[in-house]
């Protein structure tokens, strides 16, 4: 499976609430250069899986419309994700030869610390808009191998 992971874009600070905060201007941009760099690269996702956040949503949204493909709302995907939640889950997909999860910050760079089988406390960051992609043939801590990361300004 080629596991495609976006943390999404810039966000607004100003909102009621964490889970209500949508997307900058900058933020819509980015979007929009990630699923272009997408297209142009003939990537290829069979389901774009969403954080509810709508920062998340509106990412994933553009995606999946650029894309054409299904997107699909995990409530798993929110902010507090674990690593182990998250392989749990991913066994669902397993039919999927490309996935894309839209998401947060620290949760994907301990998911990609999990996957790669490198210790919890390794230092990764992963930025807003940045796409990182993991070919994973089993799912399990350490069996994963990292194709590439690349932050958005990049693409």
């Amino acid at each position: 499976m080629q596991l495609y992971l976006l943390r999404h874009a810039d966000a607004d600070t100003q909102a009621e609430n964490d889970d209500s905060r949508r997307l900058s201007p900058k933020g819509i941009e980015q979007a929009g250069r990630v699923a272009r760099f997408c297209e142009a690269h003939e990537l290829q996702l069979s389901l774009v899986a969403t954080s509810p956040l709508r920062r998340a949503r509106e990412t994933a949204q553009v995606m999946a419309e650029q894309m054409r493909s299904e997107l699909f709302m995990a409530p798993w995907l929110a902010c507090g994700m674990t690593p182990q939640t998250a392989v749990e889950e991913l066994k669902a997909f397993r039919g999927h030869n490309s996935l894309m999860l839209v998401g947060h910050e620290p949760d994907f760079s301990q998911l990609i610390a999990h996957l790669l089988g490198m210790p919890s406390n390794t230092q990764i960051s992963v930025r807003k808009a940045s796409l990182t992609l993991l070919e994973i043939a089993v799912l399990r801590a350490g069996a994963a191998r990292l194709e590439f990361t690349m932050p958005c300004r990049l693409m």
